[in-house]
Parts: C-alpha cells; sequence; structure tokens
C-alpha cells in the first residue's frame, strides 16, 4: 500500500483587517514561498509570485475558507497539501 504524497505548509498571518475584509500573509512549503491576500467576504485569493502558485492555491483557499475566522495577525499555523514538491 503506497501512501499519499504529502507536504507541510506553513502559514503566517501579517495582517487581519475586518474593515478591509481582508487577511494577508505569507505561506511557505518546501523551497517555495508566497505572498497572498484573501478577501473573505468575497472568498478571492490572490497568490503571488506565479511561479508554483498552483501548486498553493486550492489548498491554501480550502484552509482558509475553513479557518478565517480563527486565524489572528502575528500567529502562524500549518495545513497539509495532499502533494510533495
Amino acid at each position: 500500500m503506497r501512501s499519499k504524497p504529502e507536504t507541510i505548509a506553513y502559514l503566517s498571518v501579517k495582517e487581519y483587517c475586518f474593515s478591509k475584509k481582508q487577511i494577508q500573509g505569507v505561506v511557505e512549503a518546501n523551497q517555495f514561498k508566497w505572498t497572498f491576500t484573501y478577501s473573505f467576504n468575497k472568498g478571492l485569493l490572490t497568490v503571488n509570485p506565479p511561479l508554483g502558485r498552483a501548486l498553493i492555491e486550492n489548498a491554501l483557499l480550502r484552509f482558509l475558507l475553513k479557518k478565517d475566522y480563527e486565524l489572528e495577525a502575528g500567529n502562524q499555523y500549518k495545513f497539509t497539501i495532499s502533494a510533495k514538491f
């Protein structure tokens, strides 16, 4: 039985702004590092740089949709991605 590939992603919340309805932060997985802005009233996620964005975007959006009201600026979180990179 083969185990599923997994990568741990580490997320740092830099800003959580209720007036803008926005979360900004950084997410890292292996050698990749991205900044993101999540507009939680629109469900809109922007991830930069574009290199490797396809690897993280869906898993990051799922995590943010599930946890957005639990996240706090200055804190770090981790989640598992069902892919190896």
